[in-house]
């Protein structure tokens, strides 16, 4: 897999604009119809449907929400494929029909046209269509299309993934990517051993007090404080008894899940655990534990108002993806993985540092350790975090490129520019993904800051919009590092 892979799965099924001017030309409107008709030049690349990864997929009319397209397509590819068209159907009207997804919870029905040719022609209804191989040679093809797409929920199509520009509009930094040590934690979840990070507090002193004990630097977003009761976990943190290696020196923190449980987030609220005098002290490594001793009146806990980023590194059952491949290149630092190395012996864990510029210019370092939805998370080979998605309000703005000058960004272009960074009001460690696309290729050139955005897409030369994958957005947890 490749970084315009990562680009394919968002803008082929998420609706995400990377050239308008193909629509804006042949569009004609006609109330809840418009007309489709070009001909168009596509490459495939990997089919981001879930089982599909060592298969080929070039997207001709992407799926478009609440819509249909019917018409008539002649193609001619390099090799022979398949023509498959989708049919969006609830998952309650899958009964064992072919179907196809990119995250398990938005269905297609797929029907497959498998004339074993190079070329043909033939009508279309349906909610999308492609050109498809089953072997992983990547193919060629020439499409036209002359048909309408009846929309009942607008939303702006795209037909093919931006190539990349010459060599020539190339920008290179130095140390695009850093490898980025950080202090691991042990602790329990239902009496399981986890090891974890700390990267950000909603609470400034909480933040100070960890940096100092691990000797790394936690952020504070103050953000946190008012995310979602349903987008956090709990965190038990002992403030007494048996002396060991837990936030506050005593014993090891309890956690309420692991990225293996449907209620995982990275986002821990602090709950505190003193013992009474003469109850204690003994272990007490899971949730329930805690509750009976709670009941019992052994322990007290004190609810506060602190969140942490605690992403876990290792857990019951799995682990961060490790990179086999250490070397950081510019075109393969957002593939295989965002760790570099774990070692429990001397509790570290070293992740991917990307770089970037902050709201004023400045330069960032950040790192990704999950995201939503599962295609894209799949693409990084990062863990997919359901719970993700309801933080959006919650999320500090990133703006990728989806052309443009080419560079160590995720998909190809520039790095990407935050819309806050520590220190601001506005920071959180969870981001939200928007895509810039710069509307004329004479225009381009490096933005280095939100008023370089805002200034851009006031002329017209950019277009800028939330990237999403079957109307979800793309919501990363990537807390800003220091190196």
């Amino acid at each position: 897999m490749n970084r315009l892979l990562l680009l394919a799965i968002v803008v082929i099924v998420g609706g995400l604009i990377a050239s308008l001017s193909l629509f804006n030309d042949q569009l004609a409107n006609a109330g809840s119809t418009k007309k489709i008709q070009f001909t168009q030049t596509i490459t495939s690349t990997p089919d981001p449907g879930i089982g599909h990864s060592n298969e080929q997929m070039a997207i001709v009319l992407p799926p478009n929400s609440g819509s249909i397209y019917h018409g008539s397509i002649t193609y001619s590819s390099s090799q022979p494929v398949q023509v498959v068209v989708l049919h969006q159907i609830d998952k309650s009207d899958a009964k064992g029909q072919p179907t196809w997804t990119v995250d398990g919870n938005t269905l297609y029905a797929q029907t497959i046209i498998d004339p074993n040719s190079t070329g043909g022609s033939l009508d279309f209804t349906g909610s999308a269509i492609g050109l498809h191989s089953i072997n992983s040679s990547q193919f060629t093809a020439t499409v036209s299309v002359d048909g309408w797409i009846r929309v009942t929920t607008p939303e702006i199509i795209q037909s093919t993934v931006t190539t990349p520009p010459a060599e020539n509009y190339t920008i290179k930094f130095a140390k695009s990517t850093i490898p980025v040590q950080i202090p691991m934690h042990e602790g329990t979840v239902d009496g399981k051993t986890v090891y974890y990070i700390i990267t950000d507090s909603s609470n400034n002193l909480v933040a100070n007090t960890i940096s100092s004990n691990q000797n790394w630097k936690v952020q504070l977003s103050p953000v946190l404080a008012h995310v979602p009761s349903i987008s956090y976990g709990n965190i038990f943190i002992f403030t007494n008894g048996i002396t060991g290696n837990g936030t506050r020196g005593y014993q090891d923190d309890v956690l309420s899940f692991t990225p293996s449980d449907k209620q995982y987030s990275p986002l821990n609220k602090v709950i505190e655990v003193s013992w009474d005098v003469g109850r204690g002290p003994f272990i007490l490594n899971s949730t329930k534990a805690i509750l009976d001793a709670n009941m019992t009146g052994k322990i007290k806990l004190t609810v506060t108002d602190t969140i942490l980023n605690t992403p876990e590194v290792i857990w019951d059952g799995g682990a961060l993806n490790v990179r086999t491949n250490k070397i950081l290149l510019d075109t393969t630092s957002y593939q295989n993985g965002q760790v570099l190395d774990v070692n429990v012996d001397n509790m570290t864990a070293t992740f991917v540092g990307h770089r970037g510029w902050g709201p004023d210019g400045k330069t960032i370092y950040y790192i990704i350790t999950s995201g939503t939805p599962e295609g894209p998370a799949q693409t990084m080979k990062v863990q997919n975090v359901p719970l993700l998605s309801i933080l959006g309000s919650s999320a500090r703005d990133v703006y990728q490129f989806a052309n443009g000058l080419q560079g160590a960004g995720p998909f190809g272009y520039q790095e990407g520019i935050s819309g806050a960074q520590p220190g601001d009001s506005t920071y959180s460690p969870i981001c939200k993904i928007s895509i810039i696309t710069w509307n004329d290729p004479q225009n381009v050139k490096v933005l280095e800051n939100k008023n370089d955005i805002d200034s851009e897409k006031s002329t017209g030369n950019i277009t800028v919009q939330e990237a999403t994958t079957l109307d979800k957005n793309y919501i990363l947890d990537c807390p800003i590092v220091n190196p």
